[in-house]
Formats: C-alpha cells, sequence, structure tokens
C-alpha cells in the first residue's frame, strides 16, 4: 500500500512539473501601442491637410484629450478617429478621445 501511495504522489508531481511548463501567458498588445491599423485608416488620414492643434499635456497611446481637440472621423470606417496634435498625427477613438495611436 505504501509503495503505491509514493508512486501516487510521484506521479502527481511529475504531471504538475508538467502542466506549470505549459502554461502560457499572453499580453494585451494594444498596452504596448502595437495596434495594427486598417491601411485604409492609416492612408486616410496622412492624406489630411488639418490644422496642428498646440496641446501641452501627454500625447502617448492610452492617454485621453480634452475634449477641446477637435477629432475628425474617418469616413466609412467607424471606430477611428484622427486629429493632429503638435505636427504629429494622432489616431484617436472617437467618442472617449483616447489615443489609440501616434503616426511617424
Amino acid at each position: 500500500m505504501r509503495k503505491i501511495m509514493l508512486a501516487a504522489a510521484a506521479m502527481l508531481t511529475i504531471s504538475s512539473a508538467a502542466f506549470a511548463q505549459s502554461t502560457v501567458i499572453v499580453t494585451d498588445p494594444a498596452a504596448t501601442g502595437s495596434v495594427v491599423l486598417p491601411g485604409e485608416v492609416r492612408t486616410y488620414v496622412m492624406e489630411q491637410q488639418t490644422p496642428s492643434v498646440v496641446y501641452e499635456g501627454d500625447i502617448a497611446v492610452g492617454a485621453t484629450l480634452p475634449d477641446t481637440v477637435e477629432v475628425h472621423t474617418v469616413p466609412n470606417i467607424d471606430g477611428y478617429g484622427y486629429t493632429v496634435v503638435n505636427e504629429r498625427r494622432v489616431i484617436v477613438e472617437p467618442k472617449t478621445h483616447r489615443v489609440i495611436q501616434v503616426l511617424e
């Protein structure tokens, strides 16, 4: 009986180690700023002659621009807006003004 208990404990230990090695951790790519934009969004925004707005705050992915910054919509594509802040083109969520990507 003792040998069976030891064998069962050994098997549990081995299977636990094997399970731990197969664990995969996935991180959200949006947190790093690596959002993949549809090509037509980037093309449209880069072609527009939009005047730049001066803004003192931080322009980074995840930052929220104030409501005083005018956000323009991208025609025929929901969920994307843009503006030009401090001579940098910025893709934002139109409803929240949250920065999705800064185009360089």
